[in-house]
């Protein structure tokens, strides 16, 4: 078995896994895969076609990606790449990039309003489409990020869910690759020489925040190698009785102490993370 073999089975068993974790794709479903240029969707979109050819129940895939006005977007080499490999797909136009100039000050950071107003034009899309979820090429290390992300500048405990339904209603958004490793996807989309688009045309990605804490945990791995996993089972295995949540625990009275809810018999809850959470970074 080949380098590129291994990585791709490894890709794939581990988007069955949270699949099927999950409940992400369920019989019927038409699910739009945001196809940004980058190394993470263009993993994902193959890795759910493979999972779609082979799965139980039917389900259809469309892939979409939205020029946003980018100076030198050069969206014609993913269009190409889409119609050599015969997906199903949309190419979106609207000049968000033009917004975000003249809503931002010179200098501020521009990622933040620019991935709002994406996520707007997308979350319409998949309505106009008929498409019931919207998968996302977040992996592992961005559930990671985005929660050392929360925990530092936030003061929340959130991630982005492998699940999560909109509030209207509307859109669920869902995560195939979040078990999956960034280096496998990395060197899996070094080896099959997808065209890239780097997520840097307008300039403004060099401070942000995500890539400091993305330095930080590289830097931990080195020194202790399971940091990642110990990370990730963090973020499922919350004991809320010994944190500092006062929404999870009742009101003292004189007959009774506080106490964590819900109930443990020692008091101890370890409360796992399930479809729907919130989430304060990402998306």
């Amino acid at each position: 078995m080949t380098e590129l073999d291994k990585l791709e089975k490894s890709i794939v068993s581990a988007m069955g896994k949270a699949i099927a974790d999950w409940g992400l794709i369920e019989a019927g479903d038409r699910v739009m895969v945001c196809l940004s240029g980058g190394k993470d969707s263009y993993t994902l979109l193959p890795g759910l076609e493979q999972l779609r050819r082979r799965a139980p129940v039917p389900f259809t895939l469309v892939a979409v990606n939205l020029d946003q006005g980018h100076p030198g977007f050069p969206g014609h080499r993913l269009e190409g790449w889409l119609k050599a490999n015969g997906y199903e797909y949309r190419m979106l136009k609207e000049d968000t990039y033009s917004i975000v100039l003249d809503k931002l000050k010179p200098g501020q950071t521009q990622c933040s309003l620019c991935s709002r107003l994406r996520r707007g034009i997308l979350y319409n899309a998949a309505v106009d489409l008929g498409c019931t979820k919207i998968a996302l090429g977040h992996h592992r290390d961005d559930l990671i990020h985005t929660f050392l992300l929360n925990l530092f500048f936030a003061g929340a405990s959130a991630t982005m869910p492998p699940l999560l339904r909109s509030d209207d209603g509307r859109n669920t958004v869902i995560r195939p690759l979040c078990y999956a490793h960034e280096a496998d996807i990395a060197r899996f989309a070094e080896l099959m020489e997808f065209p890239i688009i780097p997520c840097d045309l307008c300039g403004s990605q060099e401070n942000l925040q995500r890539k400091r804490v993305k330095r930080l945990v590289d830097e931990l791995q080195r020194d202790i190698p399971n940091v990642k996993s110990s990370i990730v089972s963090a973020m499922g295995n919350l004991h809320v009785s010994h944190l500092l949540d006062k929404q999870l625990w009742t009101v003292p009275t004189e007959e009774a102490p506080p106490r964590a809810t819900p109930k443990s018999a020692e008091g101890l809850v370890a409360l796992k993370l399930g479809p729907g959470r919130g989430e304060h970074h990402g998306a």
